[in-house]
């Protein structure tokens, strides 16, 4: 029998409450990568609760989860939730909206199991902000079998297949020569100055970047003391670009502005470049499902803004090996506050937050429910995601 989309909605509906209570719990305690305690340990007990067991600690990450309702063996669907926090500004990023939405897209239609085609799978992501938390699941098979996976992400504006960027960190160590700033600068050599440097050739660089591709630093280690020129300094890069190839050209221009300090200089420098997250390949067939089922609640989102600006996410190393979608909901007004705002923490609070939260699960659920039940949903997105890159 197919599960009809009122028992879908009445089901969302009717477990909103206790997943908002979820959703404001997490926000309440902020807790950074690798470090979701008691995010993970609520959302867990809210499945428990619901009669769903919970397997922990997948791919060696303590706080990470998966939870299975339906048949095993047919289509499966996975909902993903992520939970993370940022450093002193908290959930500025929406993540317990997307934990609450996957928490009540799940119950839902786990409520409903033996009316399920297929499988339904919520994963608990932690780490999303630099972690990379979904790669480790990846690489521990986690997604082996998922005919689709999904989340949604909190905006300023509702976007069905928002591109996001390829990026990279580059970090430069410097060694130079410590000396008395006053009594003999002339004998030391300033790490600080090339570390300082390497920012001013960056941006002489910027001309030469393609639309789209960021370029973002700060000094991690700038000295120890006023009047010692500092022999160790460090700093950081983020690369971003919208493919993996020109995410590469822009890695050699940053780490070539590096070297070139240190040598006008004349002081040393270690060169790291590590790997963060691949650019997003939205999956129309599946993104476009999810928007006729945001209309019925009153939503009419864009497939794209060229407006907008975009980040990186690990969803985008999931969408380059399952069918994926990584949609954007409205929590306030267009151009109000954006991510990564204090401004935006507070609205990842607010009643217009939790009602984005619960359309979302919605959405969530209705599109789960057709991607096991329509075998021609499946082979349209497994066609589509076969052209990606």
């Amino acid at each position: 029998m197919r599960l009809e989309d009122d028992a879908i909605v009445a089901a969302v509906e009717s477990v909103a409450p206790g997943v908002r209570q979820v959703a404001a719990k997490i926000h309440a305690s902020p807790e950074l990568r690798f470090e979701e305690h008691n995010a993970s340990a609520w959302l867990s007990e809210a499945l428990e609760k619901a009669g769903h067991p919970v397997e922990r600690g997948l791919a060696g990450m303590p706080t990470s989860f998966r939870a299975r309702a339906g048949r095993a063996g047919g289509a499966r669907v996975a909902i993903l939730a992520e939970y993370d926090a940022l450093p002193e500004i908290g959930h500025a990023c929406g993540h317990n909206l997307i934990a609450g939405g996957a928490l009540g897209a799940f119950l839902a239609l786990a409520s409903r199991a033996e009316d399920l085609p297929g499988e339904v799978v919520i994963l608990g992501t932690p780490a999303e902000e630099g972690g990379g938390g979904k790669i480790k699941l990846l690489e521990a098979g986690a997604f082996e079998g998922v005919d689709a996976a999904m989340m949604f992400h909190p905006f300023d504006r509702d976007l069905l297949a928002h591109p996001t960027l390829a990026n990279a960190y580059v970090t430069f160590t410097y060694r130079g020569r410590a000396s008395h700033a006053a009594v003999a600068p002339w004998d030391g050599r300033s790490a600080l100055t090339a570390c300082i440097q390497t920012f001013n050739l960056v941006d002489s660089q910027r001309v030469h970047l393609k639309d789209g591709d960021r370029v973002h630093g700060f000094i991690t280690n700038g000295g120890d003391a006023v009047n010692i020129i500092p022999e160790l300094a460090s700093c950081e890069f983020s690369a971003r670009a919208f493919d993996s190839a020109e995410l590469e050209r822009v890695i050699e221009i940053v780490t070539r502005c590096g070297r070139g300090a240190a040598l006008a200089c004349g002081v040393e420098v270690d060169v790291e470049v590590r790997r963060g997250y691949r650019d997003m390949k939205n999956n129309l067939a599946l993104a476009r499902r999810f928007g006729a089922h945001l209309e019925r609640f009153g939503r009419a989102p864009k497939e794209l803004d060229p407006d907008v600006g975009t980040g990186s996410t690990d969803m985008g190393d999931v969408s380059h090996a399952v069918p994926s979608i990584h949609p954007w909901l409205a929590i306030c007004d267009e151009n109000e506050t954006t991510c990564h705002q204090r401004e935006f923490a507070a609205c990842a609070n607010s009643e217009r937050g939790y009602a984005s939260m619960v359309v979302a699960a919605k959405a969530m659920a209705l599109l789960a429910r057709d991607v096991l039940a329509d075998e021609e949903l499946r082979a349209a997105a497994k066609r589509e995601h076969g052209g990606a890159r």
